[in-house]
């Protein structure tokens, strides 16, 4: 069992993905208070370069007057690129082709730090190891959250180790992991993990709300992440797909709730006691 806490003591934290831009993510907010659901942190996948700067600035205020991580992803990547290979396999999806891939990935991370970001999601080793020397040279905030996404999965404890070198603040690990498995990641490495408990069809399309509690057990502090599965692609999301992404985002939230009810019921010395009229502890500062 893991005795290691967040900052404000909390093993667990909620977090849901694909919150793409402030429309969704004001939806998310209010189905979160009519569900009395925690929301540490929201994700956003189809990129920096899909959000306006009016949205990202909005997004950013959003998520510091409410005390929610906002970490948008940094494009373009693999999937997207003009080369063929990713239409024949996943595997590159995440990664940012050539330095010219990597430097658009650096030119994301700069546009969203302006705008009032403290976080984003990287799916290439590479744009995280420099990303990492940005931080330490002074040239990035000390205290920008480097996530690492799903498509850089962490499987076991050496990889674990290597990512956190490489400057990763959270890690998101690969969806089929036993509670054993992450309890030897965790072992391995002193960051947050981010375990999606239910997982989109496209990277395995799991339910795994019945192992929650010993998920928390092996792997805190840990995300509960939460994606649906049979769902459609919505990246690159925009105005022509706001309203499905708005509704996806408030059944992620009710997803939430569902997880936090079994939790509840089954390990109620897990559940999260402190009181939430004020924002909690993020570790990152205000934009």
């Amino acid at each position: 069992m893991s005795d290691a806490r967040f900052a404000d003591g909390l093993r667990y934290r909620i977090e849901i993905p694909s919150v793409e831009g402030p429309a969704v993510l004001r939806a998310v907010l209010d189905e979160a208070d009519a569900r009395a659901v925690p929301v540490r942190r929201v994700s956003q996948g189809s990129g920096v370069m899909m959000l306006t700067d009016a949205e990202i600035a909005e997004m950013a205020t959003l998520g510091a007057e409410r005390g929610v991580e906002v970490s948008p992803f940094l494009r373009p990547r693999g999937a997207w690129d003009a080369g063929g290979q990713s239409f024949a396999t996943t595997a590159v999806a995440g990664v940012a082709r050539g330095r010219a891939g990597v430097d658009w990935s650096i030119a994301e991370a700069r546009r969203a730090v302006a705008l009032g970001i403290r976080s984003v999601l990287v799916a290439d080793v590479g744009v995280l190891g420099t990303l990492g020397r940005l931080k330490q040279d002074g040239d990035l905030p000390e205290t920008l959250v480097l996530k690492t996404s799903v498509l850089l999965p962490c499987a076991n404890p050496p990889t674990a180790r290597a990512l956190e070198l490489l400057g990763a603040t959270t890690i998101n690990v690969s969806t089929d992991l036993s509670p054993a498995e992450l309890g030897e990641v965790r072992a391995a490495c002193s960051a947050p993990l981010d375990v999606y408990v239910e997982v989109p069809d496209d990277q395995g399309g799991f339910v795994r709300f019945y192992e929650v509690p010993e998920l928390i057990r092996a792997a805190a502090p840990m995300y509960v992440k939460l994606g649906i599965r049979n769902t459609p692609n919505i990246y690159p999301a925009g105005l022509h797909l706001q309203d499905v992404a708005t509704k996806l985002g408030r059944e992620r939230v009710r997803r939430a709730e569902l997880v936090l009810r079994l939790l509840q019921e089954q390990a109620p010395e897990l559940v999260e006691r402190r009181g939430d009229d004020r924002p909690p502890d993020l570790g990152i500062p205000e934009p």
